[in-house]
């Protein structure tokens, strides 16, 4: 999704955008196996591609395998415009995948194989300098790399690198790898945080913050310091809450053709506004019309 696309449902788009802000996007890169394709994705590569299109500068920290679907990614990757310096190949496991079974609406169900090439990724003292250096205005991460030991080394690693950097933490939980402890710990590392309604409920079981979305913005921002948070509520919106301002933003009506990827462009568009310095309201409607945007066109990473 172009930023000349996003101008047709948010005219103001380029107007009032800041300039492009350095985001470090960690975790993982995976072919999505769906009944008919094979297509590729993972939120953090899905994310990282609508933020480049909406001008702003990322690079991803990940690793694909030695193999057919690596090089397949590889020749994709870099066909995107993507900066890939931080990008691994490793021979220990085969490039991600995820077997992707389209539900109703917006339930879609994923398996993801793991260990997988991104579950490998390794970091010298050489790469961390480089990121320092770099010094990113934003940190992107997710549940779903952190869920294994050497992955949540590695972000560690790199936040570390980087304590200037705002942290973007997508919550995106998936079946296998959901750890109360993990996504408590995240939470508290973060400044931004994203999630959906079903996690929401999650959340408030694992951590106590409260299951009303205006009640877990504000608690979670008391608590742990968040500069905005998000609950994404499909077809019905988003409740949104930036500086002291909370927003419920109705949905934008689309004919739905795959919701995957539509999270993620959400989360693009969530992080543009932010950068940016718009109102909650404003961002609360720019990236519920980024989702619905790319969830009427079929695949993770629409063309351009």
């Amino acid at each position: 999704m172009s930023t000349r696309r996003l101008q047709r449902y948010y005219p103001d788009v380029t107007r009032q955008s800041a300039a492009g802000a350095r985001v470090l996007v960690v975790g993982e890169i995976l072919w999505d196996v769906f009944a008919d394709a094979t297509r590729l994705g993972g939120a953090p590569l899905n994310f990282a591609v609508q933020l480049e299109r909406l001008g702003h500068d990322p690079r991803i920290v990940s690793a694909i395998g030695a193999d057919m679907l690596g090089h397949e990614a590889g020749v994709a990757i870099a066909s995107l415009g993507l900066d890939t310096t931080f990008l691994q190949t490793t021979a220990h496991f085969g490039t991600g995948t995820a077997s992707v079974r389209l539900g109703p609406g917006d339930h879609t169900s994923f398996v993801i194989e793991r260990p997988a090439a991104y579950d490998a990724v390794e970091l010298s003292d050489a790469i961390l300098r480089e990121v320092a250096r770099w010094s990113p205005t934003w940190c992107y991460y997710g549940t779903l790399f952190s869920s294994f030991a050497h992955a949540r080394q590695v972000l560690e690693q790199l936040l570390g690198a980087v304590p200037q950097a705002r942290r973007f933490y997508d919550v995106n939980l998936r079946p296998g790898f959901e750890q109360p402890a993990l996504v408590s710990e995240l939470l508290r590392t973060a400044t931004v945080v994203k999630l959906n309604e079903r996690e929401l409920g999650e959340v408030h079981r694992w951590v106590g913050l409260p299951a009303d979305a205006e009640a877990f913005c504000r608690v979670g921002s008391a608590q742990y310091g968040w500069l905005a948070a998000c609950v994404t509520l499909g077809a019905r919106g988003c409740a949104l809450f930036a500086g002291d301002s909370f927003i419920e933003a109705p949905g934008v009506q689309a004919a739905v053709v795959d919701t995957v990827g539509a999270g993620d462009a959400f989360a693009a568009a969530f992080v543009h506004g932010l950068a940016s310095g718009w109102p909650a309201e404003t961002i609360a409607d720019f990236a519920n019309r980024a989702g619905a945007a790319a969830a009427a066109v079929r695949g993770a990473i629409p063309a351009r």
